[in-house]
């Protein structure tokens, strides 16, 4: 089998699980974590380095958001079976980069991995992260490339694949919709949450054996949760989230 055809094979398996791959790295993370914890006597973070990589991982929600916010339906979803574009997404978050919600979710996910603390373990996610999408992103542009011809090659030429270039943009033809957002990104918004209070959780049982969560995280998961069941069940039993054509 030829490299490209290779390559576009992995990325299309791939693609089914793209959403996986920070699951095994925070499930290492945390062992390694605890290990420098019990066994190194690693000093416990301080809460403003916490909150920072908490900031880390808004940031990338942010960036999903905003590229959610103006994209119509048929695109950008969370489908895993196969390939969907009903239409070729170039404004917006699109017209600046060619993978924003993959930028979004390094850094959801890098904010955990930073919280752990481990520099080559921080090497070795960025390193994991960009060959496992890299793979993804090819078959998606071979599907792409196929469909849209040469109004993708001309999107292609002018925007780069995950690093920003800011004086690019293009203003979107469709209006900001907080509701497509709400209704797509609350699993997201409270498994960071969840993720931290889950490490702080663990952390303390093995610093002092008693299972309890420090002030700011039982707050914060508490308030993350509260909004993200909120959103759920507007989500699943009213309409009041619906956009039409989104």
């Amino acid at each position: 089998m030829a490299l490209i055809e290779e390559l576009n094979q992995q990325g299309n398996k791939l693609f089914k699980y793209r959403s996986n791959l920070p699951i095994p790295f925070a499930v290492v993370g945390l062992v390694i974590y605890l290990y420098n914890i019990h066994f190194l006597g690693k000093e416990e973070h301080h809460l403003i380095f916490e909150i920072f990589c908490l900031v880390i991982g808004l940031f990338g929600q942010i960036i999903r958001a905003i590229t959610l916010g103006y994209t119509p339906k048929g695109t950008s979803g969370r489908n895993t079976q196969g390939q969907v574009a009903d239409e070729l997404n170039t404004k917006g978050m699109y017209s600046i980069m060619r993978n924003p919600l993959y930028l979004g979710n390094f850094f959801m996910w890098f904010a955990i991995i930073l919280f752990i603390d481990v520099h080559w373990f921080s090497i070795l996610y960025i390193m994991c992260f960009w060959m496992y999408y890299e793979r993804i992103i090819f078959a998606e542009e071979n599907f792409l490339r196929n469909k849209y011809g040469e109004p993708y090659l001309k999107w292609t030429m002018e925007t780069p694949i995950f690093i920003p270039r800011l004086r690019g943009w293009k203003k979107p033809e469709l209006y900001f919709s907080l509701k497509n957002v709400l209704k797509r990104e609350y699993s997201g918004f409270f498994a960071l949450f969840f993720s931290f209070a889950l490490f702080d959780l663990i952390e303390n049982y093995v610093r002092n054996n008693v299972w309890r969560l420090d002030d700011f995280w039982a707050y914060a998961l508490l308030v993350s949760g509260c909004i993200t069941l909120v959103l759920k069940t507007l989500k699943k039993k009213t309409k009041i989230l619906h956009v039409k054509g989104r």
